[in-house]
């Protein structure tokens, strides 16, 4: 069965994803390009099912076919997507479902600040096209030409929506909780996944990884070695996947029009997570 880290882009899906990977893999040298926890879908997913996976009507059809077919060894397994919940075809199709998924590790962030995230990693030209990013129901092309497929986000209130609904196994960790109290949301998490998939980790490994994973090693690590999860045009434009981390704070780099229309479009939302 599947445990999904589901978030929307830029949301602190990495950083809880190279923890796990760590923790899991339990190698004594912390290294940020070592991942066992992969995403999904890849290109090697659809393997059979069928020959048009560039489709996106083909993909939908064959989502949940895929993940069935990853579940045929009985091993419990954790990816990491940015899919939202979706559904397609007039509800015909969907992203997946109980039968396929054991739980989900839900990773949201305050908007205002993935706003500046957004703006540098997809490359934007100003913080109102970050924000029409934001807004609008969005499909991404693949992680690269090779093996990546489509991830259909949808705009972050759609995407937030739809995995807060999600009944079975879910848990919901904030970016900010991440930053400001590492140690408790990384238990959390741990214990969750101790609790629904027999994981047993060591809590010496979990305290050591969490430090491990602190946002100055990880980018330490991205300056000597790279990061293969970051973009073929940021790798070629030298721009940094870790790149502010903890001082992305949009008090001090959103102007006040971009704020306001940003807490007014998500303004729910927002409320609901207490970023308002």
């Amino acid at each position: 069965m599947i445990i999904w880290l589901a978030s929307y882009p830029k949301s602190g899906n990495t950083w809880v994803r190279l923890f796990l990977d760590h923790l899991i893999l339990n190698t004594d040298k912390f290294n940020i390009n070592n991942s066992c926890v992969t995403q999904f879908p890849l290109r090697k997913h659809f393997s059979g099912l069928t020959s048009n996976i560039d489709d996106l009507n083909e993909l939908a059809k064959n989502c949940k076919a895929a993940q069935l077919k990853l579940n045929l060894d009985n091993k419990i397994k954790i990816f990491k997507t940015h899919n939202a919940l979706w559904t397609w075809n007039n509800n015909e199709y969907n992203f997946t479902d109980e039968n396929c998924t054991l739980g989900v590790i839900h990773i949201v962030r305050d908007p205002r600040n993935i706003i500046t995230s957004i703006l540098k990693y997809y490359r934007k030209k100003n913080y109102k096209d970050a924000l029409e990013f934001m807004k609008e129901n969005k499909v991404l092309g693949g992680i690269d030409e090779e093996n990546g497929l489509p991830t259909i986000i949808a705009s972050w209130p759609n995407h937030y929506n739809s995995w807060k609904k999600f009944k079975k196994n879910n848990l919901l960790i904030k970016y900010e909780d991440l930053l400001n109290n590492p140690k408790r949301e990384f238990f959390k998490i741990t214990d969750f996944l101790s609790s629904i998939g027999n994981f047993k980790f060591n809590k010496n490994k979990i305290n050591e990884t969490i430090e491990y994973c602190n946002f100055e090693n990880i980018s330490k690590q991205e300056d000597i070695y790279g990061f293969l999860g970051n973009s073929k045009e940021n790798k070629e434009n030298k721009q940094k996947f870790f790149y502010l981390g903890p001082n992305n704070k949009w008090q001090n780099l959103l102007d006040n029009e971009i704020k306001f229309n940003l807490e007014n479009l998500f303004k729910n939302e927002m409320k609901q997570l207490n970023y308002l």
